[in-house]
């Protein structure tokens, strides 16, 4: 009765989903199906423009309209009320992408096992013979896979059971006899055992790596967020300063304009009080040429003399004469508020010019080149600045070169060796130059040089302000490497450290200021690591040179 119901799932089971069918329709081939599953179906199909059976692949075009069986369905509903209900678990069917059982006949099953010795796949119920019988307690059951035939050498059709480590291959026991006679071979499973031991080391190795990178992931995303926040904050500081800017700009184009009208209101006062004087003296004047001329004209020559002295004398003006000036009053205002946008549209400009070259460098460090045609990719040019120079230091070659010539006066050549040696406490304390701006993020430069000694160095921009009062590498704040004709020298923070190297006249510098790398190189036909820092930079660095009596330096 058992295997009937079997027989009856199987009717009623879609092909599809191994399950009962739902909502079952007919396609015109006549195998039925769950209206979803073969939806699914022909949807991955509609590419194609042809649209198949899975069970007897014949094709339909166009993709043809899915009916609702009604009759079937309604058979399924009758038949799970009796008691009908899906397949067991361990009647559980191969699918397309399922290893199915070799010895089932029929519709097949998936398998749980194959068998190397036996080159076949199993299902639960076939696989019974193989835990219960002695006979097959050698053969090595895996997991189920298809490529079974991959373990069968392909000339003596034996299963291959052997390695060989002369020829890098698994080999069959024929084999390991014939072609592969006195090699290195061992069995596969002890090369298995010493590349699982191998294979785990790289997995913790693996792991570890993406561990490291999750972290790097992460401080990543918190770097996003640290550079959003900045912007963010600079966007809300760069329009807070520039709306103070505008109110700034605004209150002197309200005083400019009041003081134009105040000085305009007092010189148009000035001039209509002299026009309203001006007026009254032309009316005094009329009234006097009318006086004159009934003088003039009257017939009594008594009354004529008479009246004559009082009449006949004029008073002097007392602007005789107006001098009107050019109709320039205010144009000198014009001029100075149009200096002042000038100078304003300057700075602006050069603000960002260097806004515009600002880096914001948040990938991670890059390695340091390995040639020097590597290195030259960061070449940096290099000038020096005179307001930083020792007033024995003279710059030549653009701002490029420093040099410092030897005196005649012998007396003053061992006064001066004796104060520039390196132990001296004065060593420092001249004989030094500074570079004219700061230095990019990441550079190289190189430093030609001659006679007694020179040191090449990076500092922070404090030094500026004190630049010959203390020396390179006498404190915390710079780092310098020096080339002495006895050899080379690298001073911190007043600490000195010898280094061996090859004398050369060159020497190349390599800073990743985001890295906290800063290199030093002997340069001949080769380059040469003399020394490297590792450190954090926390200021903009500037370059240095300090130069020896007689000696020469120049950034290349």
């Amino acid at each position: 009765m058992a295997q009937q119901n079997h027989l009856d799932q199987e009717k009623f089971c879609c092909s599809i989903c191994l399950d009962l069918l739902k909502s079952p329709v007919t396609i015109p081939c006549g195998h039925s199906y769950c209206m979803n599953c073969i939806k699914s179906h022909w949807d991955e199909e509609d590419r194609k423009e042809i649209h198949s059976c899975p069970q007897c692949r014949q094709t339909f075009t166009p993709r043809p309209v899915l009916v609702k069986n009604t009759m079937l369905a309604d058979l399924v509903e009758d038949l799970k009320k009796t008691g009908l209900q899906a397949a067991p678990a361990d009647l559980c069917y191969a699918g397309p992408e399922d290893v199915s059982c070799d010895f089932c006949t029929g519709r097949k099953l998936k398998a749980t096992k194959s068998c190397l010795q036996c080159q076949v796949s199993y299902c639960e119920q076939h696989l019974q013979p193989h835990y219960e019988s002695p006979a097959f307690d050698k053969h090595k059951l895996v997991d189920p896979s298809k490529k079974l035939q991959e373990n069968i050498c392909s000339r003596h059709n034996e299963v291959l059971k052997i390695f060989c480590r002369t020829d890098q291959q698994c080999i069959c026991y024929l084999c390991s006899m014939d072609e592969h006679k006195g090699h290195d071979i061992i069995v596969a499973e002890g090369e298995r055992a010493e590349r699982q031991k191998k294979l785990e080391t790289s997995q913790q190795k693996i792991q570890q790596r993406i561990q490291e990178r999750e972290k790097d992931v992460e401080l990543l995303q918190q770097e996003v967020e640290a550079i959003n926040c900045s912007a963010d904050k600079a966007v809300m500081d760069s329009e807070r300063i520039f709306t103070e800017l505008v109110d700034i700009v605004e209150k002197r184009s309200s005083d400019v304009k009041q003081q134009i009208r105040a000085q305009e209101n007092a010189e148009v006062s000035r001039v209509k009080d002299l026009q309203e004087k001006l007026q009254q003296e032309i009316i005094e004047l009329r009234r006097k040429d009318a006086e004159l001329e009934q003088l003039s004209n009257t017939d009594d020559h008594i009354q004529f003399l008479q009246n004559y002295p009082s009449l006949s004398q004029i008073s002097e003006s007392a602007d005789s004469a107006i001098k009107i000036r050019p109709l320039r009053y205010f144009e000198h205002v014009t001029a100075l508020v149009s200096e002042v946008k000038d100078k304003l549209q300057d700075i602006l400009s050069d603000v960002w010019t260097k806004i515009s070259k600002t880096e914001v460098d948040v990938l991670l460090p890059q390695e340091e080149p390995k040639t020097r045609g590597g290195f030259l990719k960061y070449s940096h040019q290099i000038t020096l600045d005179p307001n930083t120079a020792h007033t024995d230091v003279s710059l030549s070659e653009g701002n490029r070169k420093a040099t410092v010539a030897r005196t005649s006066n012998p007396i003053k050549v061992k006064i001066e060796m004796f104060l520039y040696l390196p132990d001296s406490p004065s060593y420092f304390h001249s004989l030094q130059v500074l570079s004219r701006e700061s230095l990019p993020r990441r550079c190289y430069w190189e430093v030609e040089w001659s006679g007694f000694g020179v040191s090449v160095a990076v500092t922070y921009s404090d030094m500026r302000r004190k630049i010959h009062k203390s020396g390179f590498g006498k404190n915390d704040t710079s780092w310098a490497l020096y080339c002495l004709n006895t050899g080379f020298e690298f001073r911190h923070n007043n600490i000195i450290k010898y280094i061996s190297g090859p004398q050369s006249s060159r020497v190349g510098v390599y800073l990743d200021h985001r890295a906290g790398t800063l290199s030093f190189y002997s340069i001949s036909e080769t380059m040469t690591l003399l020394h490297r820092v590792q450190t954090t930079f926390t200021q903009p660095l500037y370059a240095g040179l300090w130069v020896s009596l007689g000696s020469t330096a120049e950034l290349k």
